[in-house]
């Protein structure tokens, strides 16, 4: 029996679908547009997150190390401030790399060059370039090795001469700052375009049911259950979705194409074809599910108001 019934109630929404062909598409239309939303939002999060990554991976703090100190102890110091939880990564660059640095940068100024070559000897002390998990933390790393008075006299952190971290204090804190906003802006986009999409499609669907009342007032007078007269309806909702989030995903592809180029010139941005292609599953499966849960819901909901009426 209730097999019976519910091929029944598929059927009839399948039958609803087809018969009124222009008010489905016109529901499926408004639902591409919602359903466009949710997926322009998707790939707005990941290139906001790649150049927010981007960003974050150019804040760091230098910490020039005793020029006595040997390598031996300026390892034991590396692997001493690994063990903060604040700390993401720490890289060693010797005396010598250092040097090899600073000529890189400054090979088209003859006169700094010239100096170097005069003084003969390397002037450059060895550093650690420390990253932190968030630019936050950089505050309270830097005070831990600057705070040389209260470390025993055998510990790695006394051969620490400098941690630049005031130098940079204004730029972090600024960086930091942006970081955040655009995290907060990215939230309120994302909370913003859902709460857009679910407000069109429930009230296009809405006015999809409006046209049937007559319709749901002649099952109700024949006695024809709440499930019976509600499932085709959702079952409508539900076709609407289906077709929508399926053409949503089609367009995408040659938009994110003519995209691609455009999205990776800042900050070395995302490649949004390839973000497409690489996780077209997850995607499929958000914009689809997401289809299917906004017809049926607003059918559902849409279909509350004649059911309980008088």
């Amino acid at each position: 029996m209730i097999w019976t019934t519910t091929k029944r109630i598929v059927k009839a929404g399948f039958v609803s679908f087809w018969r009124n062909g222009s008010v489905s598409l016109s529901a499926v239309f408004v639902m591409i547009v919602a359903l466009f939303m949710i997926a322009s939002t998707l790939l707005i999060t990941a290139f906001l997150g790649t150049a927010l990554k981007d960003l974050q991976d150019k804040i760091d703090i230098n910490i020039y190390v005793d020029a006595k100190a040997t390598e031996t102890e300026i390892l034991s110091l590396k692997k001493q401030i690994e063990t903060l939880p604040e700390v993401k990564s720490v890289a060693y660059i010797s005396r010598d790399q250092a040097l090899v640095d600073f000529r890189t940068r400054h090979e088209d100024d003859h006169r700094i060059i010239q100096a170097l070559d005069e003084i003969g000897d390397n002037p450059l002390p060895a550093a650690l370039t420390v990253k932190a998990v968030e630019p936050s933390q950089y505050e309270g790393i830097a005070n831990f090795l600057s705070n040389k008075s209260e470390l025993s006299a055998g510990s790695a952190l006394t051969i620490v001469s400098k941690v630049n971290y005031n130098d940079n204090k204004v730029a972090i804190e600024r960086l930091s700052k942006l970081i955040t906003g655009v995290k907060k802006l990215g939230s309120i986009i994302t909370a913003l375009m859902i709460a857009i999409s679910i407000l069109i499609t429930f009230n296009t669907i809405r006015l999809a049911i409006f046209i049937a009342r007559d319709e749901i007032g002649v099952m109700r007078l024949v006695g024809g259950s709440r499930e019976y007269i509600r499932g085709p309806f959702v079952i409508e909702g539900i076709l609407y979705g289906l077709v929508a989030a399926f053409t949503t995903l089609i367009m995408f592809y040659p938009i994110t194409y003519w995209l691609k180029n455009t999205t990776q010139v800042f900050y070395g941005g995302v490649d949004l074809l390839h973000y497409f292609v690489a996780n077209f599953v997850e995607i499929f499966f958000v914009i689809v599910l997401s289809g299917i849960a906004l017809g049926a819901v607003s059918s559902y909901l849409a279909v509350r108001k004649y059911l309980t009426s008088k």
